[in-house]
């Protein structure tokens, strides 16, 4: 879920923060972390998103059964090589 560079279009939403949060976002605005609000808040969101996304691939992988990818792999490895020309 890599957004990268690309402009996407973008809708205008509404959400609600508490003090402290929307506080700290200010700060980076002020700071010139961020060009706006929304700009910082879009940034979290994706970075959430992108985190959850790294999170389901590893949780994909934790499911698989590492001797059975093994034999998978060796399988097709030594019909591989049972194909290449001797030198």
């Amino acid at each position: 879920m890599n957004y990268g560079n690309t402009i996407m279009p973008k809708a205008k939403i509404a959400i609600a923060m508490d003090e402290k949060a929307l506080q700290e976002v200010d700060r980076l605005v002020g700071a010139g972390e961020f060009r706006s609000r929304s700009q910082a808040i879009e940034s979290a969101v994706r970075a959430e998103l992108d985190r959850r996304g790294r999170t389901r691939l590893a949780a994909e992988c934790a499911k698989l059964d590492p001797a059975a990818e093994r034999e998978l792999a060796e399988q097709g490895l030594s019909e591989e090589l049972e194909q290449w020309p001797e030198y």
